[in-house]
């Protein structure tokens, strides 16, 4: 198995980044290889001992996609860039699965510019995975396609299902359709004419359209969304947790030293199961191939998660199951 990294991507790159990758190694097989593509000099300053390491490649890229670049431009303009480089090299099929923690959009647009599409797939879709009080909720798409169609959508919720039956284990998740209310009639033309494609498919467990606030009290295990509002929930959800969770731990603090010794190890059993490290990425489903997207404020232990992630995608072969998923329910219609 050959794992691509970018390491010139993210906000702490490519420090954190390679730290990540070193560490990921306990991970990797005798023969698996850990692949960075970036500036080589940058690379080797943090490689380390592990420079010696023959499941170690560095690819040297001479240009970097700053997190501020227009992401088309810069894919087309910056050719030698880790992101375009680890991309081309993807969809060449040097790389079984690959990761970056760079500019989304520009990781993104190169995955689905290089990558051929899945199957019967139209528009890939992002997949992320946050915790809630009823268990784990997978919201796609999270950033890749902003004005998506009604079939978008469809297929989102199908692949998004193949996902979380195969990875997460969950059987027969429940799909909703993330809107300003749970009655049909409620939502943009966007949402009304999904829930009327998701009312057609038998093969998704459809419960409808839901809120905002439903998706954290167990209503559904997967919610589609355009990427727009995906990625605006996303990030609401992180930030209200972060926050809840900082407001505790300073009042309790506050309130009784002793206490918050006594409750420091549940505080830190709690933030780590909220952690978006925990999860390392969240895969572009919809792809020929296994693209991790990692945020952008990544450590090294988030790093080495995304290996983690990117080599179990590959072993359970996952974008088998959802061309395998999609051609049945193509067939069906």
């Amino acid at each position: 198995m050959r794992i691509g990294v970018d390491a010139m991507g993210g906000d702490h790159a490519p420090e954190q980044i390679v730290r990540g990758a070193v560490s990921g190694l306990e991970l990797l097989s005798p023969d698996d290889r850990l692949v960075l593509v970036g500036r080589d000099e940058a690379i080797r300053a943090h490689l380390g001992a592990a420079a010696a390491d023959p499941r170690i490649e560095i690819v040297d890229t001479p240009e970097v996609i700053e997190m501020d670049d227009s992401p088309v431009v810069a894919i087309r303009q910056k050719r030698h860039s880790s992101i375009a480089v680890i991309a081309k090299m993807a969809g060449e099929g040097q790389l079984d699965a690959i990761i970056s923690a760079g500019n989304t959009g520009a990781f993104a647009a190169a995955c689905q510019m290089k990558i051929k599409p899945l199957g019967p797939v139209i528009r890939p879709g992002i997949a992320v995975v946050v915790p809630s009080f009823a268990g784990p909720v997978t919201i796609c798409d999270a950033g890749a396609n902003v004005t998506p169609k009604p079939v978008h959508l469809l297929q989102y919720g199908q692949m998004a299902t193949a996902y979380a039956e195969h990875i997460l284990g969950i059987p027969k998740p429940r799909v909703g359709l993330i809107s300003i209310g749970g009655e049909d009639v409620k939502g943009n033309p966007l949402i009304k004419k999904a829930n009327e494609l998701f009312r057609e498919d038998a093969s998704l467990n459809f419960v409808g359209n839901v809120e905002g606030r439903e998706l954290f009290s167990g209503a559904c295990e997967i919610g589609i969304a355009d990427g727009f509002v995906g990625n605006v929930v996303l990030k609401l959800a992180e930030g209200v947790a972060e926050g809840i969770f900082k407001t505790l731990a300073r009042e309790v603090r506050a309130e009784c030293q002793d206490l918050a010794k006594r409750l420091d190890p549940i505080f830190a059993k709690i933030w780590e199961k909220h952690d978006y490290s925990e999860a390392g990425g969240a895969p572009l489903l919809g792809v020929n191939g296994y693209c991790i997207i990692c945020h952008g404020s990544s450590d090294s232990r988030a790093i080495r998660n995304a290996i983690r992630a990117a080599r179990e995608l590959v072993a359970k072969r996952m974008n088998e199951v959802i061309a395998e998923r999609l051609s049945e329910v193509t067939a069906d219609a």
